[in-house]
This record gives C-alpha cells, structure tokens and sequence, in this order.
C-alpha cells in the first residue's frame, strides 16, 4: 500500500493506492500536520487518530508526504520521524507543499512553469522541468502569506473593526461569525494553528462575491500576490505559465485572470486538490 499525502496547515488529505495507482481506501482526511505549528507529540496524535490509517499503518510500503512548513530541514526530518515511527515497514519520502503543487498542476513531468499556491497559506516557486527554485524564503503568516485564506481573513476582520465594509456586508460578517475582541484574541494568540483559524473567515468572500467590497479586496489581495511573489520571475513569465493551486485560487480563478491580463502573465491550469496529480506521478515513477 502507498500513501500519498497532500497536508496544509488546516487540513491533509491522504490517499491509499497500489502500485498500478488504484485507490484501495475512500480518501482520507485528517488535521493539517505543520510542523511549523505543531509539536512532535500533537502531529504523532492527529495521524494516530485516525482509525483507517492506524489499521493499515504495517501494510503501508511507501508514504509520499507534502506538508507546508517542510520546506525547511528542520520541518522535514520531524516529520519524517513521526512518520517512520509509525509506518515502521514505509519508505519514507517528505517534501514541501510546493513540489505537491507542481506534480499536481503540471501536464508532463519535464515541464518548465512558476507554481504558486493559494490556500491557507500562500508562496510561489519556478520548476524548470527538473529543480524548484524559490526566490522568496517564507516568514510565516504573520509577516507574509499574501492573498492566502489567513490573509484574506485578517483582512475582514481589520475592516469590520475599522468600519470599513458596507453596511450590509458588515451585518452579515457580524451574523456569520462570533467577531467579540474577546474570543478573536484568544483564537489567534492562545490556540494552536491560529493561520487556520483566521483562514476560516475567507469562506465569507466566496459567499458573498457579487459585492464589489468583496471583488476588490480578492483582486486587491492577488495583486499584492503577484507584486511580491510572482514577479521575482519577471524574466521566466515571458515563456513559461503561472499554476495555481489551492482553494482560495481556485475559487477566485476569475478574479486571477484578470490579474493576469492586467500584470501580464498568463495563467496555466487551476486545481483546488493536486493530490489527484500526485497519485499519477508516484504510481507512475515508483
């Protein structure tokens, strides 16, 4: 059994397939496993809990994870270790979230294409068709993940306590969520993975698109995107497309080609999950 896993900060999606790329298990979900985040103990938990994978866990031959916060050594080897601990018959292999998006979004393996992801958090990389590049080190969500959903959910807030919605927006932002300055601090400042929490809060963009409140702040926010990210590849943008990967892009891909038209670049393939382009890679390079 190979397991194939594609992990976010707010959720990991983890597939079982054979070596021939058939599915042996329903898709499995658990809790994001950012090791940016989360400790050793509380990673080892959240795999754990899950009946399917703690079943299976000795038949497993093969796990491929792509986590956010493994872009670095530290990050991967303490995934990696968790991993090997309870896979104990796996070969382990553990990459960044981005390589997960360039498998996922690219239409043959030696494809040249600047890869960006937006979901709860945000970052952008050029595959040459062999080797990923990445311009930009990541400082967390604090300092940077632009256009992201923690992005795009700090921004609601910020204009709902700078009164700077609508009216009727703001009724609605208002009845939607519990926005006491109480409860919002203790989220972000006093519980674990408060990315997630504040990416909660884009789900509310999407509802709501037919205001132009929303459709600005959306673009706004991917132009700082592409301002900051995308454009530490001015010279590649002249022959290569742009991937997008991740909920926020693919429920605002309108709203990124428009960008696109305005910036010049053009815009690739869109996929909300790339873990479906994962299981044809692996199954496929084994």
């Amino acid at each position: 059994m190979i397991l194939i896993v594609d992990s976010g900060s707010t959720k990991s999606d983890w597939i079982a397939v054979d070596s021939n790329g058939k599915q042996l298990l329903e898709k499995l979900r658990t809790k994001g496993l950012n090791p940016e985040i989360l400790s050793e103990k509380k990673l080892k938990k959240t795999i754990k809990k899950n009946e399917d994978l703690n079943a299976h866990k000795n038949i497993v031959t093969h796990v491929y994870f792509y986590g956010a916060g493994c872009g670095t050594e530290q990050g991967k080897e303490l995934v990696y270790n968790v991993l090997r601990e309870i896979f104990v018959n796996a070969i382990i292999k553990v990459d960044e979230d981005t390589m997960a998006a360039v498998y996922g979004t690219i239409s043959r393996v030696d494809e040249a294409a600047v890869v960006c992801i937006l979901g709860t958090g945000s970052n952008c990389s050029y595959y040459d068709g062999k080797k990923l590049h990445q311009r930009v080190q990541s400082l967390g969500y604090i300092l940077m993940d632009d256009a992201s959903g923690n992005y795009f959910g700090k921004q609601l807030i910020r204009d709902y306590y700078f009164n700077l919605m609508p009216e009727n927006i703001k009724v609605a932002f208002g009845s939607k969520y519990n926005l006491e300055a109480d409860y919002i601090k203790y989220n972000i400042y006093k519980q674990p993975n408060p990315n997630a929490y504040l990416a909660n809060f884009a789900e509310f963009m999407f509802l709501n698109k037919d205001s132009d409140y929303i459709l600005d702040l959306i673009k706004n926010g991917i132009r700082t995107f592409v301002k900051n990210y995308v454009m530490q590849y001015k010279e590649e943008l002249k022959t290569v497309p742009v991937h997008f990967a991740g909920s926020i892009a693919f429920f605002s891909q309108d709203q990124i080609k428009q960008v696109a038209q305005e910036m010049g670049f053009v815009v690739g393939n869109v996929e909300r999950r790339p873990i479906e382009g994962l299981v044809a890679f692996h199954t496929k390079n084994l």
